[in-house]
Parts: C-alpha cells; sequence; structure tokens
C-alpha cells in the first residue's frame, strides 16, 4: 500500500532560538521511500520568506534529527512523504516469552526504568498488585494493555504537557500519549521492557475516526524482538508509519524549542493513495452509511508531540 504522509507547523518566536525537529521518517524506513521525502523551514516575515539551514543527525535511540537555528518572527515547518509497505495489521505475539532480567541483553535495561514521564518506582505496586497473578510474556502485556485501554477515556481537552503516568492512573483521563505513558510504566514495573513509539497512524481501510494522524504508541520486546502494542487503539491497525522511539514523549517530541514558541498552526495528515496519488476512499461507518453520508478525510492533530525548553 501507498501512504502519502504530510504537515504543516507554525510558531511565533519572540525572540531568536535554537529548535531540534523530529519530523523525518526513521532510517529503518528509508528503503520504503517512493519519493523524496521533504522537509522545509521557513522563517516568514510581511512580505517575504526564507529557507533556514537546518543540520541533519541521528540520536543515541537511532531516530533522525534536524537541528536549526531561527530569528524572532513566524517560523513554518512543512514537508511530505511518500513509502510504500504492506498492508499488514500490528503482529500477534501469542505465546512469545519474557526474558528474565538476567537474560536481557544489556541496551534493554533502560527500558524497564523510570523516565520523565514514566515513574516506575511510584506505579510498582499497583502494577504488582494487578497483573501478578498474569501469566508471564505476551498474555502478561496485552493484560496491561487492555486495562489501560479499558479504564482511561479519551479527551484532547484534558491535554498537559505535564502529564504523567501516575497523573493518568490517578484522572483517567487522557490523549493518546497519556494511553502509552500509562501503559509503558505498569508495563516495564513487571520487568517487561517497554519504549515509547510517536508517527502517523492515519484511518486506513476503516471509518474516519478524526483527528489524530500524528499518534503515539508503544512496543515491548518479549521473545528477542520488539512488538506493537497501542492502548488506545487496542485492536490491530495497518499503515502506521514510524517516525521516533524513546523511553518516553521526552524522547521524540516533533520539535524542542530552547526558548519560547508559541504554537500558531498544527496540521497532518496521512492517508493511503493509489498509483495516481488520489486518497483511497475510506470505507462508511454504520452511521454514516445509515444517514448517507462520505467519510471526512483530513485532520488537524493535537499538538502533544511539541515540546518547549525555556531559556
Amino acid at each position: 500500500m501507498l501512504i502519502r504522509s504530510e504537515y504543516d507547523i507554525q510558531f511565533h518566536l519572540p525572540a531568536a532560538l535554537s529548535i531540534v525537529a523530529m519530523l523525518r521518517l526513521h532510517p529503518s524506513l528509508d528503503g520504503a521511500h517512493r519519493e523524496g521525502e521533504s522537509l522545509s523551514i521557513e522563517h516568514i516575515d510581511l512580505d517575504t520568506k526564507r529557507e533556514l539551514e537546518g543540520h541533519e543527525y541521528v540520536d543515541s535511540f537511532g531516530n533522525r534529527c534536524t537541528r536549526f537555528s531561527a530569528p524572532a518572527g513566524a517560523l513554518r515547518l512543512a514537508g511530505s512523504s511518500l513509502i510504500e509497505i504492506e498492508p499488514t495489521p500490528d503482529e500477534n505475539g501469542f505465546g512469545t516469552d519474557q526474558h528474565p532480567v538476567e537474560g536481557l541483553p544489556d541496551e534493554m535495561l533502560q527500558y524497564l526504568l523510570s523516565s520523565r514521564y514514566c515513574e516506575v518506582d511510584k506505579l510498582s505496586q499497583i502494577a504488582c498488585d494487578l497483573f501478578a497473578s498474569t501469566a508471564p510474556g505476551w498474555m502478561r502485556a496485552v493484560t496491561i494493555r487492555d486495562w489501560v485501554h479499558d479504564h482511561v477515556k479519551f479527551n484532547y481537552q484534558t491535554a498537559r504537557p505535564t502529564k504523567t503516568a501516575l497523573d493518568v492512573f490517578t484522572e483517567r483521563v487522557g490523549v493518546c500519549r497519556d494511553y502509552q505513558h500509562l501503559a509503558i510504566t505498569l508495563t516495564r514495573a513487571m520487568n517487561i521492557p517497554a519504549r515509547y513509539v510517536t508517527g502517523y497512524l492515519g484511518d486506513m481501510r476503516v471509518p474516519y475516526s478524526g483527528a489524530g494522524d500524528f499518534s503515539a504508541w508503544y512496543q515491548v520486546y518479549l521473545g528477542g524482538r520488539w512488538w506493537t502494542m497501542d492502548a488506545r487503539h487496542n485492536t490491530p491497525r495497518i499503515g502506521r508509519v514510524l517516525m521516533a522511539t524513546g523511553r518516553d514523549a521526552t524522547d521524540v517530541a516533533i520539535t524542542t524549542s530552547f526558548g519560547n514558541a508559541l504554537l500558531t498552526h498544527f496540521y497532518v495528515e496521512s492517508n493511503e493513495v493509489d498509483e495516481t496519488g488520489e486518497r483511497v476512499p475510506l470505507p462508511l461507518s454504520p452511521a454514516s452509511a445509515d444517514a448517507g453520508t462520505a467519510p471526512e478525510t483530513g485532520s488537524v492533530a493535537e499538538p502533544t508531540g511539541v515540546s518547549s525548553i525555556d531559556e
């Protein structure tokens, strides 16, 4: 299947600052590109605009990053990609074993520890009380995923950049990143390595569900490999497009600004397209079919992958 992804993100910068953007696709998808991936960095004045140069590097987690400096004023980040991947839903690892901690590769140990949004130490006893009786391995990981899915309510209005896994457990409401942070924390507390993932997850071959094409999910390490998990969308999906992985949202923010950056516009889409570049129509939901209406396409997503570090 062919997937076209694009975004347009704009900021007002009160003063000059440095930014790290994580908007390119993950290097593991290099072989899937069907055209050049674009990233435009523009500084916009009243009557003119000019391209800013960025320096690309790969971080310690293997993610592709773009570092640049921007003057005060309006800043626009825009880009697109076209990739071809198999229309394969998330794999089922039924029966996959859990590694004993002493048998884990050294590089996996960091994914058992507490991190900025995942307070394993504060939720360890709760995780034990809830999941110690489950069978180790795949079924334990799935039970944790489904428990979070069933006990947290999705609500865009509750998004905030400081919300941690403990906050989500207490409030029982959040957005996609909050579901994943809680699931990751509970999974790590049961000695299964878990890492945070960000990327595109558009509505593909499923009815339109609304905004949210920049999405978060997570992966668990079982049986010597990583497996995709999603505590918000806990049924297999197709069309996930990987951008970055890390310990939590801190490591994979789509932009990190070292100063004050005021978000003014945020638009993202990810759609299946045919060989001519036209969007593949989505199936109707039962409600839409009854009403005789066609599903919408395109979305303006939650800007939960934007972070700022004030000087």
